[in-house]
C-alpha cells in the first residue's frame, strides 16, 4: 500500500475502536448488544465486500445476524447491472419501513452501485427518507466512520464520491466460507460496453500492487484457505497503469507458488484481453481450476461493434475453440444478453450459432435491461417485448442442450470435490464443488467440509452430479 493507503486504512481502524466503545457503553446501558445484518445483491465482487462490511461490524461489536427480520441495523449492499436488482431492493425497503414503523430505534443503510447511480440515489432520497446511511463504491472503505457516527446518534448520512482516492483491504472480514476465498486485484472498468452501467458506478480501473495481493493470499493460506479467486472485472487487464508491475498470467503463476493453497480461479476475463501467454498459464499451472468464464453478449459482429465489445464473432470462435483445443478438461462458461437494441433474428441466429459451436457448459442467459446514462438506453430502436421473449427463449432451449451435452461428458470419472457445506435437502450427503464449477452431492457429512476428495461422478441430473466416495 502506498503512503494515504496506509494512513486512511489506520483512520478507519481508529472509527471500529470508537464504535466498539459505544456500542459495550450502549449494552452496559440496556443489557443488549445490538445485532446487524448485511443482504447482498449481484456479483462476487459485491459478495467479496460484503465479507468486509460484516468484518467491520463484528470488529465494531455488532452480533451479526443472517435474517434481517430482528436485526437492529440492516445494511443492503446493492447492484444496479440491472432493473430487477433495483426492484429487488425497493421490495426489501418496503419490509424494513414496516419492521423500522415498528422499532423506531432499528437502522437501515444502502450501500455498494446502486447510490452511484444518480436517478437510482434520488429515487432512494425521495421515496426511502427513512434510510439512515447511504454510501457508494468508491468510499466503502469509510464504512467504520460512518458507522461510529451513526452510533454518535446522526442520521441521514448520504456520502457518494464519484471516484476512489484510496485502496484500504486491510480492514476487518468475515468470510463465509473459512477454506476458500475471493480476493480483489483490481477495481473498476475502463470498457464502457454500450449497455453497460458498471464504468459509471465502479469507476475506473484501478490495480493493487502484486505485492499486497500476495501478502494478503499468504495470509489467507496461513488460515486455513485452500482456494482462491482472484476478482475483477476485467482481470486480463491487471497491472495496467502501474509502472514496472507483473502481468495477469505472472500473477497467476506466484499465488499459485504459495504454499498451502491448492485451488485458483479468477472472474471476469474479457474476451478481447485474453492472452496466449494466460492460455498456457492455465493449462501448465495444475492449481488453477479447469473453468473459465468467458462472457460473449452477442454472437452477431454487427451487435458486438455496437456494444463497443471490440471483437467481432470470428475472433471470439476462435479464442473460445483455441482454449477448448489446448486445456484438457476445461469448462466455458458465459454470458449471453439478448434484447440489444437494434437485434434481429439474424443476429440471434449468430448467437446460437456461437452457443452450438462452443458448446458451453453453462451461461448465465439475460434480457437487455436499460440503464440510465448508457449509450443505449438512449437508442430508439429498443426490442419490443414480445420479440425479445421469443429471442430468449430460443437462446435458453439452445444452452441447455449444449450445457447437458458438456454435463454428460464427465458421468463415470473420478474428480477431485471441494466440500463446501451438508447438504440440507438431502439427508446424509454434502455438496462439493469440480474443479470444472460443476455441483456434485454425495454421501458425508460435516467432517469433510473443507476437504478436497475423490468422488466418482455418478449419475448427472442436468446441471449437478449425483456421486460417491471410494
Amino acid at each position: 500500500m502506498n503512503k494515504s493507503d496506509v494512513i486512511a486504512t489506520l483512520a478507519q481502524r481508529e472509527y471500529v475502536n470508537k464504535s466498539l466503545d459505544l456500542l459495550n457503553k450502549k449494552e452496559n446501558e440496556t443489557g443488549k448488544r445490538l445485532t446487524a445484518s448485511v443482504i447482498t445483491f449481484g456479483c462476487q465482487m459485491n459478495a467479496r465486500d460484503s465479507e468486509k462490511l460484516a468484518g467491520i461490524l463484528v470488529a465494531s461489536g455488532f452480533e451479526l445476524l443472517e435474517d434481517t427480520e430482528d436485526a437492529d441495523f440492516v445494511l443492503y449492499n446493492t447492484c444496479t447491472v440491472r432493473d430487477n436488482a433495483n426492484q429487488k431492493l425497493y421490495g426489501h425497503l418496503g419490509e424494513a419501513l414496516s419492521r423500522k414503523k415498528k422499532n423506531p430505534a432499528m437502522m437501515v443503510g444502502i450501500c455498494g452501485c446502486l447510490p452511484q447511480e444518480p436517478s437510482a440515489l434520488e429515487k432512494i432520497k425521495k421515496s426511502y427518507s427513512f434510510v439512515d446511511l447511504i454510501f457508494g463504491t468508491h468510499n466503502l472503505y469509510a464504512f467504520p466512520e460512518y458507522l461510529s457516527r451513526l452510533l454518535s446518534g446522526e442520521r441521514h448520512i448520504c456520502e457518494i464520491v464519484d471516484h476512489a482516492d484510496n485502496i484500504v483491504e486491510d480492514l476487518p472480514v468475515i468470510r463465509k466460507y473459512p477454506f476458500k476465498s475471493g480476493v480483489n486485484i483490481m477495481f473498476g472498468c475502463n470498457n464502457f460496453c454500450t449497455y453497460c452501467i458498471v464504468p459509471h458506478v465502479r469507476g475506473r480501473e484501478r490495480s493493487r500492487e502484486s505485492r499486497d495481493i500476495l501478502e494478503e493470499i499468504v495470509k489467507l493460506a496461513g488460515s486455513g484457505v485452500k482456494e482462491v479467486m482472484l476478482l475483477g472485472q476485467n482481470v486480463n487487464s491487471y497491472g495496467n497503469g502501474i509502472d514496472g508491475e507483473i502481468s495477469f498470467p505472472e500473477l497467476l503463476k506466484r499465488v499459485c507458488d504459495i504454499e498451502g493453497i491448492e485451488r485458483v480461479r479468477f472472474m471476469t476475463s474479457h474476451p478481447k484481453d485474453l492472452s496466449e501467454e494466460l492460455i498456457q498459464t492455465i493449462r501448465s499451472e495444475e492449481k488453477i481450476c479447469r473453468h473459465l468464464h468467458l462472457p460473449l453478449q452477442s454472437g452477431s459482429t454487427r451487435v458486438l461493434k455496437e456494444m463497443n465489445r471490440r471483437y467481432t464473432k470470428e475472433q471470439y470462435l476462435d479464442l473460445a475453440l483455441r482454449i477448448r483445443d489446448e486445456i484438457q478438461g476445461i469448462a466455458l462458461t458465459t454470458d449471453i444478453m439478448v434484447g440489444f437494441p437494434g437485434e434481429t433474428e439474424a443476429d440471434v441466429d449468430d448467437t446460437i450459432d456461437v452457443i452450438r459451436k462452443v458448446k458451453y457448459d453453462n451461461a448465465f442467459t439475460f434480457i437487455y435491461s436499460k440503464r440510465m446514462g448508457t449509450p443505449a438506453a438512449a437508442r430508439e430502436d429498443q426490442v419490443p417485448e414480445d420479440l425479445v421473449k421469443t429471442s430468449f427463449d430460443r437462446v435458453l432451449g439452445c444452452v441447455q442442450d449444449t450445457a447437458k451435452e458438456q454435463s454428460m461428458r464427465w458421468q463415470g470419472l473420478t474428480l477431485p470435490a471441494l466440500v463446501e457445506e451438508v447438504n440440507t435437502s438431502l439427508g446424509g450427503y454434502v455438496t462439493g464443488r469440480l474443479s470444472n464449477n460443476m455441483i456434485v452431492h454425495f454421501p458425508g457429512d460435516a467432517s469433510l467440509i473443507g476437504s478436497i476428495i475423490p468422488v466418482v461422478l455418478e449419475e448427472c441430473r442436468g446441471f449437478y452430479y449425483m456421486g460417491y466416495t471410494k
